[in-house]
């Protein structure tokens, strides 16, 4: 029994020192983290607390050539206080809210509010945000170190929809979406900085005042060879060009054929890239670079080139024509009129589809693809945008039958319109092919150039002296007789092609067309290249009527603006008050509203209808500038009331008219043509006014007018 009783004291000394030995051992390590680790894992919890956030960089400057900012930035600011600072004082926190209310967009009131519905021991405490730099100053001017301002950065582009599909945009994290703010995203968006932060128990990040941070590495800025003044003619006469023609959409490229920098492009609609999600998709994307169109006879430069370099035509060789109808392996080509026998000179000025792919037939398919090539067609320009496509353009051994003729005309091969303008432009500038391009040089923020794109040959596309056969060629398609007579600057010399293709939509050909011009001026030594295309016009579809009138008075605005480019001066001393009536009967109101405003010339419209059927002066007379012509309208078109039998008619006078508006008014009288030299109609043989058997040839002879031939005319 005390044996039994020994063993349980026993047992109770043994629990009873355990028990005094935990709460030594829980002291003894209390001890040990405090003493001899505390520091250690202080800075443990404080480096678990802490975390970095970026501080992002103020994106890059996008310039035009004369340092104009196209594109800059906004900074805003996001106005935090940390209201247990330090020696920051409750008259310190009442000061600053008052403050704040004058220059915020809440009250002082609000504030209080909002500090005191805080957590007691928040030390970041946001009551403002989006503020402008201006009043952010007044804030920083107090010097209290408790305010904390965070700076943001908002893409602003500063002429709003000027250049928006060369520009491009970006999204919410400042990152490029297209044009020049996606190729160019690396050197523009910079390199952002890190800002110190604390994070909470529960994850939250919170700033603190005084926090280490790294300051960002500001983007660089782009300098473009894009010139403004340039750009916003190029997009208000687009526009204008576009509305007229009552078009879906519209188009237009300038470029300097010397070195290839482009000076504008744009496309109509477009889109304000401050605001990019309120247009829609197809607004934003670069058609001229992203979509291939079918370009229509001004593709009709390549195989010319071909044919003239291998001597394979004569310029004054012969062509029938016919009735302006060819069947050709099955499929019927066609003319826009009847021409009859043309030469290759008159084929490439009248833009005879017929004649033209007969001098193809001449033109083996290797030989006819290999120029292609040469001249940049089926493979990238390489210009400095995202998004561009190669186009189209089959190998030979991939032809039909019925491929070289229509290639030869622009049809069965596919483009961009860069494509296009850079063959023109290897056309003006002696044949040497450049590559396109938009950004000049890039710069730091100190100003120093870090990365310069120079003008790059591509190569020879064409020998000069097929450049001399063919220019005076190409400078015909753009007078009276030719089909750019819209185009035509009196006393400048303008060169280039009109076009106009069949849109081939889901399978077929449709009844939408595409109008195109490209040309280069002055044609003798030329500074620019133009190429305007408009996409379904419903004025109609002849790229002389629709775009010749856009790029006229794009370079007739670019003689003005540059210093480089003068008229003759005898057209300067021309008496411009007087304007010789065309004839616009039988044209629909719409058309007729349209040419007489190409000529510059006040009318009214009198009558019920829609279809010219009177004019007073009659065509071909003279009339005053300040004098409306009067039009009458009817319902149907009349006969032709020159006409006085089936056998005889009265000839018209024709002096004064463009040789191809003289032409068209005979042929309406019932005469053929013979028509000498080009330009504005200076004699007739036989006179006007004598009856002459229908069917005969009357011959005209054109020149540029001078001021002798209009004062003898006037006396």
């Amino acid at each position: 029994m005390a044996e039994q009783k020994q063993f349980i004291l026993n047992r109770m000394f043994m629990v009873f020192g355990l028990m005094l030995l935990i709460p030594l051992v829980i002291g003894l390590q209390i001890m040990r983290i405090q003493v001899l680790e505390g520091t250690q894992l202080r800075s443990l919890w404080s480096a678990q607390t802490m975390d970095v956030i970026p501080i992002p960089a103020q994106r890059g400057f996008i310039l035009d050539e004369h340092g104009r900012e196209l594109v800059g930035n906004t900074v805003t600011y996001n106005v935090a206080v940390d209201p247990h600072f330090p020696g920051f004082t409750r008259e310190d926190l009442r000061k600053f809210i008052q403050e704040l209310a004058g220059v915020g967009s809440g009250t002082a009131r609000s504030y209080q509010q909002r500090i005191n519905s805080a957590s007691p021991r928040s030390r970041y405490i946001v009551l403002e945000r989006n503020m402008s730099a201006e009043s952010a100053e007044q804030l920083r001017a107090l010097g209290m170190r408790a305010v904390i301002l965070e700076e943001q950065y908002r893409r602003r582009y500063n002429y709003e929809t000027l250049a928006s599909h060369v520009i491009g945009y970006v999204n919410h994290e400042l990152r490029g979406m297209s044009g020049l703010e996606s190729s160019y995203n690396d050197f523009l968006s910079g390199i952002d900085g890190q800002r110190q932060v604390r994070r909470d128990r529960s994850g939250r990040i919170r700033a603190y005042v005084g926090a280490p941070r790294k300051h960002p590495q500001q983007g660089h800025t782009l300098m473009t060879t894009i010139d403004a003044h340039i750009q916003a003619i190029a997009e208000e006469e687009l526009k204008k060009g576009v509305q007229r023609a009552m078009a879906r959409r519209g188009s237009i490229i300038i470029m300097d054929p010397g070195t290839g920098a482009v000076k504008a492009m744009a496309s109509w609609p477009d889109f304000d890239p401050n605001f990019p999600a309120a247009s829609p998709s197809e607004y934003r994307r670069n058609t001229m670079i992203s979509d291939m169109i079918e370009p229509g006879s001004t593709f009709k430069l390549v195989t010319a080139v071909a044919a003239v370099e291998n001597g394979l035509v004569e310029l004054d060789e012969n062509f029938d024509t016919g009735n302006g109808r060819r069947l050709i392996s099955g499929q019927m080509m066609r003319d826009h009129d009847p021409l009859g026998i043309v030469s290759f000179h008159e084929a490439i000025q009248k833009s005879s589809n017929i004649a033209t792919s007969e001098v193809a037939g001449r033109i083996s398919s290797d030989m006819l693809y290999q120029y292609a090539r040469n001249m940049g067609f089926g493979s990238l320009t390489y210009i400095d945008l995202p998004g561009e496509e190669a186009g189209r353009l089959r190998k030979p051994y991939q032809w039909s039958a019925v491929t070289k003729p229509w290639i030869s005309i622009g049809y069965e091969v596919q483009v961009n319109l860069m494509q296009l303008i850079q063959a023109y432009a290897a056309f003006a500038n002696d044949g040497v092919m450049m590559r396109p391009f938009v950004v000049d040089k890039v710069m730091d923020e100190r100003g120093r150039v870090i990365h310069q794109n120079r003008p790059e040959t591509v190569r020879r596309a064409i020998k000069p002296e097929t450049i001399e056969l063919l220019r005076p060629v190409f400078e015909s398609v753009v007078s009276d007789s030719g089909t750019a007579g819209f185009a035509r600057i009196d006393g400048f010399r303008v060169a280039g092609k009109t076009g106009t293709a069949q849109k081939y939509i889901d399978g077929r050909y449709r009844a939408s067309y595409l109008a195109s011009f490209a040309g280069f001026f002055p044609a003798d030594d030329p500074r620019y290249v133009c190429l305007v295309m408009i996409d379904e016009p419903r004025l109609s579809y002849y790229g002389g009527f629709i775009s010749g009138p856009v790029f006229r008075n794009v370079a007739l605005r670019l003689i003005g603006l540059d210093d480089r480019l003068h008229l003759t001066p005898a057209e300067d001393e021309i008496m411009v008050q007087w304007a010789v009536v065309p004839d616009v009967r039988g044209m629909h109101r719409n058309e007729a509203r349209a040419v007489l405003t190409d000529y510059n010339i006040r009318h009214q419209f009198s009558g019920k209808g829609e279809y010219v059927v009177g004019l007073a002066p009659e065509p071909g007379e003279q009339i005053l500038r300040s004098e409306p012509l009067r039009i009458s309208l009817s319902h149907s078109i009349s006969s032709d009331t020159t006409r006085i039998s089936e056998q005889h008619a009265s000839i018209p006078d024709v002096r004064g008219m463009s040789m191809r508006k003289a032409s068209a008014w005979l042929r309406k009288s019932g005469f053929e043509v013979e028509m000498v030299g080009s330009g504005t109609v200076y004699a007739q043989f036989p006179l006007a006014g004598q009856q002459y058997r229908t069917g005969q040839s009357v011959t005209i002879r054109g020149r540029a007018r001078d001021l002798p031939t209009i004062l003898s005319e006037r006396g």
